[in-house]
């Protein structure tokens, strides 16, 4: 199986990396479309600030592959953000894979959520094997609602979409691969999926 990390310069790919190959895979970083459209499975990472984030995808031209792939792509943290249509962190357009704008947490919560958050209400081929109420790692400022797409949701302060999916496109806020045992399980799922 060909897994694909895509390297836009801003993800924390090499925690992924070896999370994959922990799980007996190997997986290759790159940015060049045709490595990524020849891929099995594409994983969409993301780190830091969405606008500088999105530009780097720009530059490269990814901006236009990733919402046109058509095997398994998963978004991690700010990798699913960018999935949105818009996200208000650097007033930034998303790629529009999932039709929702993603919002800062209110004043009322410690900004960012750093930390274990559990969980619920699991609705994916992703969450296979994973119990509901089950402990994920979040480091995030800004959340997606609840939509149609919510495939599993977390509280923090009030209710948020944890992951999204929608078709062959699948996104966590949480890093499955800080995740622990909870999280070599989530990726080990999205590795079989159409598999």
């Amino acid at each position: 199986m060909k897994i694909v990390i895509i390297n836009y310069g801003a993800g924390n790919i090499q925690s992924i990396k070896f999370a994959i190959q922990r799980l007996g895979y190997e997986a290759i970083l790159s940015d060049n479309p045709a490595v990524i459209k020849a891929a099995d499975k594409v994983i969409f990472p993301g780190v830091g600030e969405a606008s500088s984030a999105m530009r780097k995808l720009k530059d490269s031209g990814l901006d236009t592959l990733v919402p046109k792939l058509e095997q398994p792509v998963l978004g991690i943290c700010l990798g699913m953000q960018l999935m949105c249509t818009y996200t208000e962190e650097g007033d930034t357009k998303g790629l529009g894979i999932f039709d929702t704008e993603v919002q800062r947490f209110p004043n009322t919560v410690k900004v960012p959520q750093i930390g274990w958050n559990q969980i619920e209400q699991l609705d994916s081929p992703l969450f296979e094997g994973v119990l509901e109420q089950a402990y994920i790692y979040l480091v995030h400022s800004y959340y997606a609602p609840i939509t149609p797409y919510t495939v599993a949701r977390t509280t923090y302060g009030a209710p948020y979409s944890t992951a999204l999916q929608k078709d062959n496109f699948y996104g966590t806020q949480f890093h499955p691969e800080k995740s622990s045992s909870v999280g070599e399980q989530i990726l080990l799922n999205f590795l079989k999926i159409g598999n």
